[in-house]
Formats: C-alpha cells, structure tokens, sequence
C-alpha cells in the first residue's frame, strides 16, 4: 500500500467531501424495468456494490419521453421512477456513498420505435448517418439500428426542454440524489447545439459561436435554479471527440468558451470525456492546462486511465478527480484495487447492454489477504 495515493486524498465537491478521488462515470447497462423504464432493486444493488468510488455519477437517465434513445434506459420524469431512482439513491447512501444523477436528452440519437412512433428533434434537420442505437425486435432481443432521421426544435421547443430539464432536477433531488451531471458530450442533444458542424440554425441558438453556446448556458442556469446550490451541478463535454457524428470546426476555441462560461455560471464541476478507442489521439496537455486556466471549479477526467496515469494526472493539477468507465464493470470494489495494486477482473462485452444479474451484479471483490491464505 501507498504511504502518500493522491487516488486517496478527500476532495471538497459543493457540500460534499468525497473520501477518495475515484468517479465512477455514466454507463448505460439497459436494465431498468419494463414496460415504464424504472430503476429497480437489481440497479440498486449495482450501484450499492460500487459506493466505495469517491463519487458515482448514475447512468444515463432522459428527461422526458423524447429524450429516450436507448431500449432499457431509465427515465426521470414520472413518479415511478422518481421512486425507482429513490430506491438506487437509499442503497448507495446506506453503503457510505454518494451519487449525482445524470440527465440525458439525445437528441438526434433515436429511432421512432423508442418514441411511440415520433420523430426525433435536433439543434437541426442533420441526419447522424452511420450511427447506430440500441432497440429490442418484438421478441425481445437486442438489436442496433441506423438512427432515425430528425426535425430541428423551434425556439418555443427549446424552451419547453430547458424545462424539462429543471423539472428532470427537482425529480432527481426528490429521488434522493445528491447532485446532477449535465450530459452535454458525446453526440447528445447539447453537443448536437455545440458543435458547429451539427447545428445549421440562423436564429439566436446558432451561427456565432455564443449562440450556440447558449443552449448550453441555459441548461446549466435551470439546473442550478432546480437545485438550489451550484456546487452540486455537474456538466459532461467532450471536447475533441466525434463520437456519435458531431464535429466542430474549433474544437479548442468552443470547448474552451463553453468551459469559461460554465466557470461563469458557478458549476460544480467539468467532467472531460476524452476518446477512448484504442488507436484514438491524446487530449494534448496544452488544452487541458487551458481549461484548467479558464474554469476554477472542480474537473474530471475520463479516458482509460489506469491507475498510473490517474495518479500522474493528479500530481500535475489539471485534474483534480479521475473516472474509471469500464474497470468499475467488472470491479465492483476497483478502489480497493487500485489502493492494493491488485489485479483487474475484465468485462464481458456480451453482457453490457440489457439482460439480467449476469454481468451485472454477479463480478466478485476481490479476496482479502486473509482469505486467499485459508
């Protein structure tokens, strides 16, 4: 064990003080129950399982009926599951953690057999050609298919989904959450307003770089009203990714001002998702040293970080908490790993996207000393 771990140092995080520097991130597992997407016991016994993570930031969660893309993925916007969620929030709390619920909206990233036969909405009437999302055939099995083509909102649209949003937060915080995640990356409806290539709007919500900014703005300023306290509002970018077909023609210009306005607005926190597929690019160091000179608050970092590179990221100051994704799959107690330099259990890849307890709940801890010596 490490005399001096910066893994293991508390972190002040708005009115909460998190024990060890470990996030578990966002991971859509399509589990909830059907028909009405609620969190359920097997969820809270999932998430119970991981409360050792300095903070757990649930799953992808929509906000609103036309904010779902995904089969088996949690809603927050009936009191089913508010009541679902609250039973994951009691589980996690009673086994010493803490956890932020993540609003989703995807945009875009649908298909009209998740929306009762609608249409997905957009920033703009831009296809995400040759992007695929998870749906069920009749008989229940797993399928992806080529999302839907969408419609652009109005401005009256907008407004009404900034708040959806705000209510999504008064459910979450009603549900026992201890704070919000914005998710503003990785191709969702709020990148699909960031990102330049993805949003062809004239009006007020796109063109200049601060309209489409603005969405953002707006979003970020009705979760902090629904919470009531800026500290506990998170927002998810990733800044120099394409994933999921949006492209930006500055990425280190946008990234950087959403970045200082966010600083602005007072959030909490940042939570960087870099790319990571095998054969994807570094965030060069110079840009994450920019952010860390333009927002004051709170930043994380996501990107198959091992334990090694987490440590380094700490030292060096422009991270201050580090994301573990796929490790915290099969690691149900990765902190105590990564405290003991055990080994890592490996995922099973056939097991992540719906089903029941197996790949899911059923990952062992690892065995203490005293129990691999009987």
């Amino acid at each position: 064990m490490k005399t001096h771990d910066p893994l293991f140092e508390p972190l002040a995080l708005g009115p909460l003080t998190l024990p060890n520097r470990i996030v578990m991130p966002p991971m859509t597992r399509s589990r909830a129950t059907q028909p009405g997407d609620e969190a359920n016991a097997l969820m809270a016994h999932y998430y119970a399982q991981r409360a050792s993570a300095g903070l757990i930031v649930s799953e992808g969660t929509y906000i609103s009926p036309l904010g779902k893309g995904y089969a088996g993925t949690p809603g927050l916007c009936t009191p089913r599951q508010v009541a679902g969620w609250r039973c994951v929030t009691d589980a996690v709390h009673a086994a010493g953690g803490r956890i932020y619920a993540q609003l989703w909206h995807v945009g875009r990233l649908s298909h009209t057999s998740l929306l009762g036969g609608r249409q997905p909405v957009s920033s703009s009437a831009i296809q995400a050609d040759g992007v695929n999302v998870f749906i069920e055939n009749e008989d229940g099995s797993p399928n992806f298919v080529q999302a839907s083509a969408p419609r652009a909102l109005s401005i009256n649209e907008i407004k009404g989904i900034v708040e959806e949003y705000r209510e999504a937060a008064r459910n979450a915080m009603a549900a026992g959450f201890d704070g919000v995640e914005l998710h503003a990356a990785n191709g969702y409806l709020v990148n699909q307003f960031l990102d330049s290539q993805a949003n062809a709007r004239t009006d007020e919500y796109g063109g200049s770089l601060n309209n489409r900014i603005r969405f953002l703005d707006e979003v970020a300023r009705a979760l902090i009203d629904a919470v009531g306290d800026a500290g506990r509002v998170g927002i998810r970018l990733a800044p120099l990714t394409t994933l999921n077909g949006c492209v930006d023609a500055d990425p280190v210009q946008t990234y950087t001002a959403a970045a200082q306005r966010l600083g602005e607005i007072g959030v909490g926190y940042i939570h960087i998702a870099e790319a990571d597929w095998d054969d994807a690019p570094d965030m060069p160091l110079s840009f994450k040293q920019t952010l860390r000179r333009v927002y004051p608050g709170v930043l994380i970092y996501a990107g198959k970080y091992t334990a090694e590179r987490a440590r380094e990221a700490l030292e060096s100051g422009w991270a201050d908490l580090v994301a573990f994704g796929r490790p915290f799959v099969a690691n149900p107690d990765l902190p105590h790993r990564l405290r003991n330099d055990e080994p890592l259990a490996e995922h099973d890849r056939a097991t992540l996207f719906g089903g029941g307890a197996r790949g899911l709940t059923d990952y062992p801890s690892y065995p203490s000393r005293q129990e691999r010596v009987v």
